[in-house]
């Protein structure tokens, strides 16, 4: 008997093993501070199909998992490290458990970006909602990072009856009617309930309030370029339309190949056409360094802007420090160290736990959490559609960013933005902007 029990904890410990794939070991309560976030990067996932998850194994009763599917590899690692961060904070402050003790949490660091690409990857999405949608003990997805990623875990999510709660998206098609494609959003939600929030302001009012800061600063003509992923480009058309609305020149509109080589020849248009501003809509990890640089070695000598698509680090450090000096960066909030109330208690708590500085969107991370649990703490059940009521029904709630509601699309009734100025190799809050 002993050599047959023995036997079968040899084979379920090499089945969790297998099972770990792209995952980071789960975590459960932790009294003592985290470290750094960490996780390896995702094999190469086949061809992503946005396909019914298979029939979900039986749940474990007294245990509820909450995932991240962020970019984990790659230069968004940076970003993600502190986002991450922030959610095992949350967690840990409520010593993962709700309910009062009826529910453990365990939360799982998924990576959705691959080696090869350097970025997020369709395939590592796909494998990771499909991977969420049929283990039962899956209560809440918080992500995506990057909206292209979102409309890929969308539908499957959706099927599935799985909440998700985005820290960072922003693309306006994926939750608003008549702000993006014509068949957005509602081909994301196959099953016509709606399962997606975010608790960041969306690029409708990013890209207007990026072309209005543009026009109280004295522009008149503009040059907008996009990455051509659905973020960037998103962006960049409200950014174009609002320009015109209110009386710049657009003289001239292109996306770019994000792998090129260069963009010299696309630099040389822009500085014969000497616009006032040159803006990109789009990320970091679609070479915007490279970008930025061969647009100021061509001579271009008039204002530069982006959104927080290259509001971290890595920007700064793609393109360097000389060449990205003076852009302008426009932020669906406040940046971390400008945060007031509880939002600056969290800031100096972040600091003293980890000693060192969030990037901007940590504190979403925290706030994503915070409703999550919210919500569970006010069901006490284990039901994955009594969640997602739960947090759709989310009002005046008494977070960290301050007081807010979701709307009956799922988006954060919050509109602060900001505008941010590169200086001397930092970000630097400029103003509030709308």
């Amino acid at each position: 008997m002993k050599r047959v029990t023995l036997l079968m904890v040899m084979a379920l410990v090499a089945s969790i093993l297998a099972a770990c794939g792209t995952a980071s070991t789960p975590t459960t309560a932790q009294p003592t501070a985290a470290p750094a976030a960490e996780a390896t990067a995702a094999p190469a996932a086949p061809a992503a199909e946005a396909t019914t998850a298979p029939a979900a194994p039986a749940a474990s009763g007294d245990k509820i998992v909450i995932v991240s599917s962020l970019p984990r590899t790659g230069s968004s690692k940076g970003q993600t490290d502190t986002l991450v961060n922030a959610i095992k904070q949350r967690l840990e402050e409520s010593n993962y458990q709700v309910c009062d003790g009826k529910f453990t949490i365990e939360y799982r660091d998924w990576d959705d970006a691959t080696a090869a690409k350097g970025q997020w990857d369709e395939a590592a999405e796909a494998s990771n909602a499909n991977k969420a949608a049929a283990d039962a003990d899956v209560m809440v997805y918080i992500g995506t990072f990057n909206s292209g990623a979102a409309k890929i875990s969308i539908p499957i999510l959706n099927e599935a009856g799985v909440v998700m709660i985005s820290p960072a998206n922003t693309y306006t098609g994926l939750s608003k009617p008549g702000k993006g494609e014509p068949d957005e959003p509602d081909k994301y939600y196959p099953t016509g309930k709606r399962n997606y929030t975010r608790v960041i302001p969306a690029d409708d009012l990013q890209g207007a309030a990026g072309a209005n800061w543009a026009k109280e600063m004295g522009v008149k003509t503009v040059f907008v370029l996009d990455d051509t992923q659905l973020y960037g480009k998103g962006l960049a058309d409200v950014f174009e339309s609002t320009s015109k609305e209110i009386g710049l020149e657009v003289v001239g509109r292109e996306g770019i190949d994000g792998k090129a080589a260069d963009y010299r020849a696309l630099a040389a248009k822009i500085v014969d056409l000497n616009p006032d501003l040159v803006y990109y809509g789009g990320i970091t990890q679609n070479n915007a360094g490279q970008l930025w640089k061969d647009i100021r070695s061509e001579g271009y000598e008039g204002k530069m802007m982006g959104p927080d698509g290259i509001f971290e680090q890595a920007f700064i450090d793609a393109a360097g420090a000389d060449v990205v000096e003076g852009t302008y960066i426009t932020f669906g909030g406040v940046p971390p160290d400008k945060l007031e109330g509880r939002a600056a208690e969290w800031y100096a708590a972040y600091k003293a736990k980890f000693n060192s500085e969030p990037e901007a969107y940590a504190v979403y991370g925290y706030e994503a959490v915070n409703v999550a649990l919210a919500a569970i703490n006010k069901v006490c059940v284990k039901d994955r559609a009594a969640i997602l009521d739960a947090i759709f029904a989310t009002k005046d709630f008494d977070g960290v960013l301050g007081k807010w509601s979701f709307d009956e699309n799922g988006d954060i009734t919050l509109a602060t933005l900001s505008g941010n100025i590169i200086r001397n190799g930092k970000f630097e809050f400029a103003q509030t902007i709308k």
